[in-house]
C-alpha cells in the first residue's frame, strides 16, 4: 500500500538509495601475484638496420605449383656490427613469426614479378623454419617506389660484398705469392753457399814424420 504522506515517501526512498550505495573505505587491495618485467630479446641486439618496409611475402610451393602467403608485416635488412654480414629478416606483424630469414650473398638476384611492378621474386637458402632451406620468395611493397628501394638496397649489399670477397681473395693470392718468392729465394740461396764452399783436402804432413820414413828408408 502507497503511502499518502509525500515527505514520508521521500524520506523511504532516500534510505534505499543511501542503502544502495557501496561505502568507500579507502583501503588499496595489493595484487595476489606480482608481475616482474622480462627483458625480451630478438637476435637483432647487435645488427644495425639499413632497410625496413612493410610488406607482404609468399612462397613458392613447389609441390602445388602454386604461391602461398607467408605473412604480412615489416621486411628488415640488417648488417652484423662485427661480421658484416648482412641479412633479411621478415616477421609477421602480430605474431612476430619469423616468416624470413637468409643472408644476403653476392649471388642473390631479385627480379621484377611479371605483371606487378610492386613485385619482387629471388631464390634464396633460407632459415626461418630452423634449417636451411632453399626457397623461392615474392614479396609484394606497397608502392612502386618502395619495390624499387628494396631491389636496389639488396642490390647493392650483394655488390658490395661480392667486391669485399674479390678484394680479399686478391690479399691472399698476394700474400701466398710473396710466400713463395720467399721460399725460392731462400732454396737458391742454400745452392749458391753449397756449391762456393771449398773442397776439403787432405792434411799436410808433419816434419816429425817426414824425417821418420826417411831413416826407416
Amino acid at each position: 500500500m502507497a503511502s499518502a504522506d509525500p515527505e514520508r515517501r521521500d524520506e523511504v526512498e532516500a534510505g534505499e538509495v543511501a542503502g544502495g550505495e557501496e561505502e568507500d573505505t579507502g583501503a588499496q587491495i595489493a595484487p595476489i601475484i606480482r608481475l616482474e618485467e622480462v627483458a625480451v630479446t630478438t637476435g637483432e641486439e647487435e645488427e644495425d638496420v639499413l632497410l625496413d618496409l612493410k610488406a607482404k611475402l609468399y612462397r613458392f610451393d613447389k609441390e602445388g605449383k602454386q604461391w602461398k602467403e607467408r605473412g604480412t608485416g615489416n621486411v628488415k635488412l640488417l648488417k652484423h656490427k662485427e661480421s658484416g654480414k648482412v641479412r633479411l629478416v621478415m616477421r609477421q606483424a602480430k605474431t612476430l613469426k619469423i616468416c624470413a630469414n637468409h643472408l644476403v650473398l653476392p649471388s642473390i638476384k631479385m627480379q621484377e614479378h611479371v605483371g606487378n611492378d610492386k613485385s619482387c621474386v629471388w631464390h634464396a637458402v633460407d632459415f626461418s623454419e630452423g634449417e636451411l632451406k632453399e626457397e623461392m620468395f615474392c614479396i609484394r611493397l606497397g608502392s612502386v617506389e618502395n619495390c624499387k628501394k628494396f631491389k636496389e638496397k639488396v642490390e647493392g649489399v650483394a655488390e658490395s660484398l661480392g667486391k669485399n670477397e674479390e678484394r680479399e681473395s686478391k690479399d691472399v693470392s698476394a700474400t701466398a705469392g710473396l710466400v713463395e718468392k720467399l721460399s725460392v729465394g731462400e732454396s737458391t740461396s742454400e745452392v749458391t753457399n753449397s756449391a762456393s764452399a771449398p773442397a776439403e783436402t787432405a792434411e799436410p804432413a808433419s816434419t816429425a814424420d817426414v824425417k821418420k820414413d826417411e831413416t826407416e828408408a
